[in-house]
């Protein structure tokens, strides 16, 4: 049939089908026709310029047009270049199965390797008893893991800028040779509907969503794509319900100069009562923290002075809940001034603690730390709110949600974006053999398949790390005891290791 082939092979500029009636739209008009799309993409943030270029770099899709609409303007992220000793505070840890998505349809090409940050190890401990679980790509390899990389990583650590900037690149480089993706940035979608009338002439299209752009323009899709995040127009659009909760806690965010003389191979979490906090390496000594708590601890966390902060993030390591309770009283609630000399706190408690160790296990106990932070850079220190969200469905008749649209996780495991980009990868390989099988791309039969993949996946995923949450924000004897008893036990089974790390690499 002539609805399942692109558009730019149904319309051809000589022949053009007449308007039997001026009340009826049969897209009779270059103008009509030059805003009818295939597909359709609102929301350019990773996860929406990613499945353009991966459409966009596959050649069943060549002849398909694309459109990508962002509310924000690209350019300053299309035009980013690194600057030595300054980092973003939105980063990612790109699971090696993504890195293999992005290097198969050509975006690692874009990325400067310098400021990609691989990491091997993996340290993860309960900050109330100390039970610890230790990972090592080393292990993998003691087992005889085949793995695809020379340097087998367990994560990369790139910034969203970054990953974005190559990706809009290679976009570009596409759309150089031919890809048929047209960009709309700076537009917001102000309606989306369904005009409904059946012309008595040309194409039936009644049933494909028009998208209104807020600078007057209507764009008609066969496929209508929502990458446009966990408030997603497109999701409403199609009547899809997003059920979850709002944790009320927020994660605070921030980029710190750390001990460079420590190597820059390992991801840090402990579990505290509060919630996590997490220490991952980036490039030239420099590393990127996120830190789970309840909302008036995280606003001071934000608000208190560089120095404190510093010592406090050092602290949320090293020492124990109560003596970090105690700190966290020590800011006046007003003007998030210390009411205590911070760095004399930590240093005698650090004292208590070592008290009795030899020098050896001085040592050994500092490096089972994170790196010590030297210095934050005061622009990168930002909250957001933690919540659980997922769609009832990842698609209607003519719709698919992708990314956040679909679906947000606690970042604890930092599986969001990794989340996200199978998602894309899964979608663009349905729509692919549906276009090469000469099916309509926009059939809801055909956008069940990407659903059958996605929704249970992300469903694991989702409740393993609510679960986790759960599990790790208490204190109560009971319950600390079992989870360290079971991480303990984890740690000493290297096949078990082996098989989580596995799966963490994104393998299976």
């Amino acid at each position: 049939m002539a609805a399942t082939r692109p558009f730019t092979r149904l319309f051809r500029p000589r022949v053009l089908p007449r308007i039997a009636r001026p009340a009826i739209r049969t897209f009779a008009t270059t103008q009509d026709l030059d805003n009818v799309y295939d597909i359709v993409i609102v929301g350019g943030g990773i996860a929406g310029t990613a499945l353009a270029c991966s459409l966009a770099a596959n050649p069943t899709m060549s002849d398909y047009r694309v459109a990508l609409i962002e509310a924000m303007d690209l350019s300053n992220t299309n035009n980013w270049t690194p600057v030595n000793n300054k980092f973003s505070n939105r980063v990612v840890s790109l699971t090696p199965a993504a890195m293999r998505y992005f290097t198969q349809i050509g975006v690692t090409e874009h990325l400067y390797k310098d400021r990609l940050r691989p990491y091997s190890r993996m340290q993860v401990w309960d900050g109330v008893t100390d039970a610890r679980i230790e990972f090592d790509t080393a292990l993998l390899e003691q087992f005889g893991v085949p793995m695809q990389e020379e340097n087998p990583a367990i994560a990369y650590m790139i910034e969203n800028v970054h990953l974005q900037h190559a990706i809009l690149k290679h976009l570009d480089t596409c759309r150089g040779v031919g890809a048929n993706v047209d960009m709309f940035q700076k537009a917001r979608v102000d309606s989306i509907h369904v005009d409904g009338t059946v012309p008595e002439e040309g194409l039936n299209l009644s049933d494909w969503p028009i998208v209104r752009l807020n600078n007057g323009q209507s764009l008609k899709s066969r496929l209508l794509i929502g990458a446009d995040g966990v408030n997603s127009p497109v999701r409403s659009f199609a009547k899809i319900e997003s059920l979850g909760w709002d944790y009320n806690m927020h994660g605070v965010v921030a980029t710190f100069k750390v001990d460079s003389s420590r190597p820059a191979d390992t991801s840090y979490q402990r579990f505290l009562p509060t919630g996590p906090i997490a220490m991952l390496p980036l490039a030239n000594g420099y590393a990127s923290m996120v830190w789970s708590s309840p909302p008036h601890i995280a606003q001071k966390l934000k608000k208190m002075p560089p120095d404190a902060f510093c010592t406090l993030v050092n602290a949320a390591f090293r020492l124990s809940p109560a003596d970090l309770k105690y700190l966290y009283t020590q800011v006046d609630k007003d003007t998030f001034e210390p009411t205590c000399d911070f760095r004399k706190e930590y240093d005698w408690r650090q004292s208590v603690n070592k008290h009795g160790l030899t020098d050896m296990e001085v040592l050994e106990r500092e490096l089972s730390f994170p790196p010590q932070v030297e210095s934050v850079d005061e622009s990168s220190r930002a909250s957001f709110p933690l919540r659980l969200r997922n769609s009832q469905s990842y698609f209607a008749n003519r719709v698919a949600l992708v990314g956040d649209a679909a679906h947000t996780v606690h970042p604890l495991a930092g599986q969001g974006l990794n989340q996200g980009i199978l998602d894309v990868q899964c979608l663009s390989d349905v729509l692919q053999r549906g276009a090469a099988n000469g099916q309509d791309i926009g059939s809801i039969h055909l956008l069940r398949e990407y659903a059958s993949v996605r929704y249970l996946r992300n469903l694991v995923m989702i409740s393993a790390c609510d679960k986790l949450h759960r599990l790790y924000t208490t204190d109560f004897a009971p319950v600390t005891w079992i989870r360290s008893l079971g991480l303990s036990a984890v740690n000493q089974l290297d096949v078990v290791k082996v098989r989580l790390q596995h799966r963490e690499r994104g393998s299976t």
